[in-house]
């Protein structure tokens, strides 16, 4: 990404687990359509939520 853009032209994903808007950030330039989550503990978590609503 070239230098100067603003945060609110940024590509931007909803997170897998959370439901969260989150944009593209440098570090994953070049896997950005593998990313699927928006944070480590997402991540870490991505199963628990779901299953808690099933059960309910």
């Amino acid at each position: 990404m070239p230098r100067g853009i603003k945060k609110e032209h940024l590509p931007s994903k909803d997170c897998a687990r959370c439901g969260k808007p989150f944009a593209w950030r440098k570090k994953w330039a070049r896997d950005w359509d593998e990313v699927k989550f928006c944070s480590e503990r997402c991540k870490r978590e991505k199963g628990s939520e779901k299953l808690s609503q099933i059960s309910k």
